[in-house]
């Protein structure tokens, strides 16, 4: 394995909203900043959404700028497919080893034509961004916005034929290529590592991942964004446009048989929104949420569900007992009708969409000897005077990693995290760029 040390301001772990938001408010002041993402593309979770609530401004229209910022910042080292094995502290700073997972296509060489995937001759679900409903190729460009906007093999699936290597113009094929080993040398660390959803087949009641017809609410995302599997919103069973499509919320939220007591506070939102936007592409659909309280807790966002009501869009306050189907894998969802004397009733859909919630997305105890709280987030002891500082003194947290929040939320997570890491390197370690020129302004996303 070859190893490299680079030595920079502030190592910033995760390349979401969340962390390029930081490491560009960081690299605009003059800090040196590497990025560390353990994808193949930067991006995030964002970059695969729709729309986002309540302006409803398209997400890759937000989110591809700000990664193609973070590619050309001179003050930042993007490294993506690369992970972070062990972070110790080194004098006032810290000593991270990372390690850059080989793609097997030279970074430096590949042009992102995808020659390569036209001549591949096996697909492999596309797991990653589509859910499996779409391929790619063996050799493929994780998605046509990513960036860097290289290839990629999967080598466990790869027949050694050939064929890339003689269509690839650059010669970039390299399938000698090795793991690489990184020691980054910074002052300050700041955590992005995001979330995951809560899987929409750990309860039985609601089918476990075994109806067809039953997906959540990135997988709607999906469907819905113009970036999606199908350029529609179809049925996966057998590929319909859904005339009946109902919502169940806190389908993994508020519930303690799945270990997540907490709200995770985007659900309600999302699911108003892709009412809305179904409402939209769908004109002649009926769409049902199921919900116990809603909870539209940021500026404007009242508005927002008061639109949706107002639009047509049906909202039923009952407790979703279980959701079964019929011999056309239509879902049936029994329902206890809360304000109707708790009457119980199944209603027919084509579609139903669970709003699962917001898990943590890595534990980073054993590597960053940051604690978690309760809920599996990163701890921050003091929450309403430093919201982005942990217990590790020059390690700090943002976005997701910290709690369940929206894409506003995480932004402005980023920028009080930027600005403590800045007040931290500052303080103990000076910083070794040069002061620069004031940056492009940016416009503020309001999400």
């Amino acid at each position: 394995m070859e190893s490299n040390q680079i030595h920079v301001d502030a190592l910033v772990v995760g390349g979401g909203i969340a962390g390029m938001q930081a490491s560009l408010d960081l690299a605009d002041q003059g800090f040196q900043v590497a990025l560390v993402e353990r994808d193949p593309s930067i991006g995030g979770k964002m970059i695969g959404l729709s729309k986002v609530f309540p302006t409803l401004d398209c997400c890759s229209c937000i989110t591809t700028p700000k990664m193609a910022a973070v590619a050309h910042h001179d003050n930042i080292k993007l490294l993506t497919y690369s992970e972070v094995q062990a972070v110790t502290r080194n004098g006032n700073g810290f000593l991270a080893q990372v390690l850059r997972k080989p793609r097997y296509v030279r970074e430096e060489d590949c042009s992102g034509c995808r020659s390569c995937e036209l001549v591949c001759p096996l697909d492999l679900p596309d797991n990653d961004n589509e859910f499996g409903r779409t391929a790619h190729r063996v050799i493929y460009v994780p998605f046509t916005t990513a960036v860097p906007q290289t290839a990629l093999i999967d080598i466990d699936y790869c027949l050694y034929c050939g064929k890339c290597i003689k269509a690839c113009p650059t010669n970039a094929i390299d399938f000698n290529q090795q793991p690489q080993n990184l020691e980054i040398e910074a002052a300050a660390v700041i955590l992005a590592t995001g979330f995951q959803v809560t899987p929409y087949d750990a309860k039985k009641e609601y089918g476990a991942g075994k109806l067809r017809n039953v997906i959540d609410g990135l997988m709607m995302e999906r469907l819905l964004a113009p970036t999606g599997p199908y350029g529609r919103v179809l049925r996966p069973s057998d590929g319909k446009l859904p005339d009946s499509i109902g919502y169940v919320q806190c389908a993994g939220s508020r519930d303690e048989t799945l270990g997540v007591p907490y709200c995770s506070r985007v659900c309600c939102m999302y699911a108003i929104k892709q009412a809305m936007l179904l409402s939209g592409a769908l004109p002649l659909a009926d769409i049902t949420i199921y919900y116990m309280d809603i909870r539209t807790f940021g500026k404007g966002y009242e508005q927002f569900y008061q639109n949706a009501k107002a639009m047509g869009i049906e909202f039923v306050k009952g407790k979703v007992a279980r959701i079964t189907e019929d011999e056309e894998q239509n879902p049936i969802v029994r329902v206890e009708l809360i304000d109707e004397f708790s009457r119980v009733v199944e209603r027919k859909h084509d579609l139903v969409v669970l709003s699962v919630g917001m898990l943590p997305g890595y534990n980073p105890e054993a590597i960053y000897a940051v604690p978690t709280a309760e809920d599996g987030f990163v701890q921050i002891p003091d929450y309403n005077v430093s919201p982005t500082e942990t217990v590790q003194e020059g390690i700090f947290a943002t976005g997701t990693a910290t709690g369940p929040m929206d894409i506003v939320d995480s932004i402005m997570t980023a920028g009080a995290a930027a600005a403590e890491a800045s007040a931290y390197i500052r303080a103990h370690n000076g910083h070794r760029a040069k002061p620069e020129a004031a940056p492009e302004k940016r416009s503020m996303v309001y999400a």
